[in-house]
């Protein structure tokens, strides 16, 4: 009844919203004198807050259609590899001849859309080939296609390392540590071939005991029973996945934002000061930051329940009592596959330590295979998002990747056994001579 009631709003409220964006576009006209105005820019600055406050955001696109390769800009393509009801498998396919590491990004579905990790993606292009999961909005799957929930997840998961294959690299941000953490073990269980050369889990909520945070406190502080009475609600009938059970995405935004609304407000109080003033490289600095921000998708309602239970309340991996469909989740058969964690020290959604314990998790991988790193001056956003992202963990990350790259492994033996290059040469010869 609440998603009824909240479209039913943002039905009543767009010609609002319409009359405040023709206003805001009339005096922001040039050609219009009053344009020129302190009234006029205090109208725009005013009508743009309101139709932006309004707005029904959509998914934003990744638009990274080129990166810079050895100083050489090279063009991007966004390839769609491989598509499931829930995730389609993206590839941001660059336009040089390189052999570099292969790395599977699994993006959080929590919320916000893939596109949240643009940063992490345009910064690891240059030295990798980057795969995403671009998780489907649950309110566009029809119901025929059936329920999703943590165990398909963790299948998913699964089925995308077997597609890439050996000697792929997969990174976990947030969320998806758990499920990326349970399909490497159940791989390693099983003596998969396909198990990845490396696994790097940033700020993710693997034992949320550790430091407990007020997203961590809330989820214990209340029954099951209590969210999906209060939080799970079914889908319209204006979409594709009408009365679909979900966890919807204006819900989690408003718990998101009140988390820090005064931040919030501040901060739209400085947009309208900068309209106001035209300073407009600081006006679009806060439309792209809260265009992503503001853009959310509905989650299976049993995806959610299932993580709430798993994951908050029965702390069920890190007290060895994880399964799935059946199977018993062993972190600690994982032996082929290296570990990094990754946490910032002001982090308030993940508190510094619930990701490190992946470690102690992963009992039987040496030390030569573990790293963890703590980010100073960082909160959760800024783990794979920003200036520190890029120029302080990235290298580590990407250092860690090539350090356990089969591949590149395999190319510096031959290059130490062979630093000339006379066995690559003598098989071109052999090649160039008649049979």
């Amino acid at each position: 009844m609440l998603y009824d009631m909240h479209e039913i709003h943002r039905a009543a409220i767009s010609p609002v919203r319409l009359v405040a964006g023709a206003i805001q576009h009339f005096y922001s006209n040039p050609w219009v004198p009053a344009a020129y105005t302190r009234f006029g820019r205090t109208m725009a600055a005013g009508c743009e807050l309101l139709e932006r406050t309004t707005r029904k955001y959509k998914k934003p696109p990744f638009g990274l259609a080129a990166t810079v390769i050895d100083g050489e800009t090279v063009t991007v393509r966004e390839e769609r590899v491989l598509r499931t009801d829930f995730c389609t498998l993206l590839r941001f396919a660059r336009a040089a001849d390189r052999q570099d590491p292969r790395i599977l990004i699994v993006a959080p579905m929590s919320g916000h859309y893939a596109t949240l990790l643009r940063g992490t993606v345009e910064a690891l292009l240059p030295d990798h080939d980057v795969y995403i999961t671009d998780w489907t909005d649950a309110r566009e799957v029809p119901l025929r296609k059936g329920p999703f929930d943590l165990d398909d997840y963790i299948n998913l998961v699964m089925h995308f390392l077997r597609f890439l294959g050996p000697n792929t690299h997969v990174m976990a941000v947030c969320q998806p540590t758990i499920p990326v953490l349970a399909a490497v073990a159940l791989m390693a269980a099983a003596g998969d071939p396909c198990q990845p050369s490396s696994m790097i889990l940033m700020g993710g909520p693997i034992d949320t005991r550790v430091n407990p945070t007020a997203v961590n406190k809330l989820a214990t502080t209340r029954p099951l029973e209590w969210f999906a009475d209060n939080v799970v609600h079914a889908v319209p009938f204006n979409y594709p996945g009408r009365n679909r059970q979900v966890y919807p995405g204006f819900i989690q935004l408003t718990g998101f934002m009140s988390m820090n609304l005064d931040r919030h407000v501040d901060a739209h109080v400085k947009l309208f000061q900068h309209l106001v003033q035209g300073d407009g490289n600081s006006a679009e600095e806060h439309r792209e930051f809260y265009d992503e921000y503001l853009s959310v998708m509905d989650l299976p309602a049993e995806f959610y329940l299932q993580t709430i239970k798993t994951v908050f309340q029965d702390h069920a991996l890190p007290r060895g009592l994880m399964t799935s469909r059946g199977r018993i989740v062993d972190p600690s058969l994982i032996t082929r596959t290296a570990l990094m964690t990754v946490e910032g020290e002001k982090d308030d959604i993940t508190g510094p330590g619930q990701c490190l314990a992946a470690q102690t998790l992963c009992a039987g991988l040496p030390e030569a295979m573990r790293r963890h790193h703590l980010q100073p001056k960082v909160g959760h956003y800024g783990l794979f998002n920003g200036r520190r992202w890029r120029e302080e963990i990235l290298p580590n990350v990407s250092d860690f990747i090539r350090s356990h790259d089969a591949v590149i492994l395999a190319r510096k033996t031959a290059e130490r056994n062979d630093p000339f290059g006379m066995g690559i040469l003598m098989r071109r010869l052999r090649q160039m001579l008649p049979a």
